[in-house]
């Protein structure tokens, strides 16, 4: 099931389940007021298709599948190419660090770039969404607390990022966290560490990668993560960027404004955004 959320003529936001071969949306909102409720109620099939309202994908707008996460966990240095080309060690442990709530945004939304910064960098990223949430979960149980995928494009102000240890708010302005267009569950994802992932800017490929070159894959990020802190219904893991992104290019390559990124990752769709100077 593709779980999206999305609006009508009169605005109001609903969580759906979009049907590509039909380009159907199903109505979720009779039973649930928003994505975070259809995940924390372990939904991943839409029953009695026809007792619920459809729209045509046509006629409505995607927004960010969960605007709502309880936290939105990000992990740096997660390729071992990117890595190289940060200059930075590989991790003996994930680099944890969060992107704000307020900085999500959907497919098709414009990435306002902040005149505080000089340095807006673009991150493909593969994230995973935890369905059934828990405290010290084994590596090994990892399935029974994944409910679907999404992708994310951890755009990055470098310079107000690398200006301490700390990340987040250089991850946090608004609009920094695109997402979407929708969250696929686990059940039709086979193998999530097989999938190629890539972004271009107006066509230019400048990131193309294998989510199997992941560092740390999704087991040992839920481990650790809940060796710390419980996992909640909701949360989701952005797993870290392959090489190509715009700090480590010669020269350095920063987001224009009137340029158009696409996040493609296979299985899981395209994730699209303009983008404008603030």
């Amino acid at each position: 099931m593709k779980l999206v959320s999305f609006s009508a003529a009169d605005g109001k936001l609903r969580p759906g389940a979009l049907l590509d071969q039909e380009n159907l949306i199903v109505d979720l909102s009779d039973e649930f007021p928003d994505t975070l409720a259809v995940i924390a109620a372990g939904i991943t099939k839409v029953e009695n298709i026809s007792d619920h309202p459809g729209y045509k994908l046509s006629g409505v707008k995607l927004h960010a599948p969960l605007a709502n996460p309880p936290r939105v966990f990000a992990i740096g240095l997660n390729y071992r190419d990117h890595a190289k080309e940060s200059n930075m060690a590989l991790p003996k442990l994930p680099v944890v660090f969060f992107k704000l709530t307020p900085s999500i945004i959907g497919t098709g939304e414009t990435v306002i770039l902040p005149k505080n910064s000089a340095q807006p960098d673009y991150e493909a990223e593969f994230a995973f969404v935890i369905g059934k949430g828990g405290y010290r979960i084994g590596a090994a149980d990892w399935k029974q607390h994944v409910y679907g995928y999404t992708i994310v494009n951890d755009v990055s102000a470098r310079d107000v990022q690398l200006a301490s240890s700390q990340w987040t708010l250089g991850k946090s302005f608004p609009t920094f966290c695109p997402m979407g267009p929708a969250i696929v569950t686990a059940d039709d994802i086979p193998n999530p560490h097989e999938l190629n992932i890539s972004l271009s800017i107006d066509g230019e490929l400048l990131q193309n990668s294998n989510t199997r070159e992941l560092i740390f894959p999704i087991p040992e990020l839920i481990e650790y993560i809940s060796s710390i802190t419980p996992l909640l219904p909701g949360d989701v893991v952005s797993t870290g960027t392959p090489a190509g992104v715009g700090l480590g290019r010669s020269p350095q390559r920063w987001i224009q404004p009137g340029e158009t990124m696409t996040v493609t990752i296979e299985g899981l769709g395209s994730l699209v955004n303009p983008t404008a100077a603030e």
